[in-house]
């Protein structure tokens, strides 16, 4: 099975723009490319940050650019997402009744989990109902012998990147990690947030992350600033089969000249 993870798309109302970037721009790129080459994908998702101020317009310019998939899409909520906003315009959602957006759906692979790390903007944490329920998740796939691949917009660890690792972590990522240790069934990891393509292991369980859609974070393993910066931006296509995960960052921005007589 073949899906396309995207992350941190950043949208403004259009016209505005990041850094000198247009994410609107951007993002339509990274669905043009999909859509020409990766057509053939199960299905699309987004690990938050879908907009970068939660205003309604942005979120309407989400709507307009992901639809023109022809794949179904997944979307998750992110720091800089607002909640009550999100569920007033995108209501086909799967939104729980708490107003929170975590769920499951089935694949021919096994369970794709979805959590929604948001508080606010500088905190993250998973509440004891979504840990509760993301136990109940795990233990029906492993008495099914399921796999399961987990996604959540915040990072649970430290990836050596100051500022991040002190401000943006997971407020109770330890929690999280005795749920997935406890199952020991989460083969892949997936994350956003952090702005760059990471690829690791914690709990002993493989994850990534991708870069964003719109502006990237620079690779400073010292100081105290965060620095952003207009690296090309990519998206991750994921290959599940025969017990292996393989993921391929693609770099969608731009003409690729091939040499096929090399």
């Amino acid at each position: 099975m073949k899906f396309i993870h995207l992350s941190d798309t950043h949208l403004l109302p259009k016209s505005e723009t990041i850094i000198g970037i247009d994410a609107c721009d951007r993002l339509e790129v990274a669905v043009e490319s999909i859509s020409r080459d990766f057509s053939d994908a199960a299905f699309c998702i987004i690990t938050g940050d879908l907009t970068d101020r939660g205003d309604p317009q942005s979120y309407r310019e989400f709507i307009r650019i992901l639809d023109r998939l022809p794949i179904p899409w997944y979307a998750l909520m992110g720091n800089h997402d607002e909640r009550h906003v999100a569920k007033e315009e995108l209501p086909d959602l799967p939104w729980c009744s708490d107003g929170y957006l975590y769920y499951e759906f089935a694949t021919e692979v096994g369970q794709f989990v979805v959590l929604d790390s948001l508080v606010d903007m500088d905190t993250s944490y998973l509440s004891k109902e979504q840990l509760d329920w993301l136990d109940g998740c795990l233990a029906r796939a492993r008495a099914a012998q399921k796999s399961v691949y987990l996604f959540v917009h915040h990072v649970s660890f430290d990836i050596g990147i100051p500022w991040l690792d002190e401000q943006y972590n997971m407020n109770n990522g330890d929690e999280l990690g005795a749920i997935l240790k406890k199952h020991n069934n989460v083969r892949h990891l997936f994350c956003g947030h952090v702005h760059r393509p990471i690829h690791g292991s914690w709990q002993g369980i493989p994850f990534s992350t991708v870069r964003s859609t719109c502006h990237q974070v620079a690779l400073k393993l010292t100081g105290e600033k965060v620095i952003f910066t207009d690296e090309p931006p990519s998206y991750a296509v994921v290959l599940l089969r025969d017990n292996r995960v393989v993921i391929h960052d693609h770099n969608f921005l731009g003409e690729q000249i091939e040499f096929p007589d090399y």
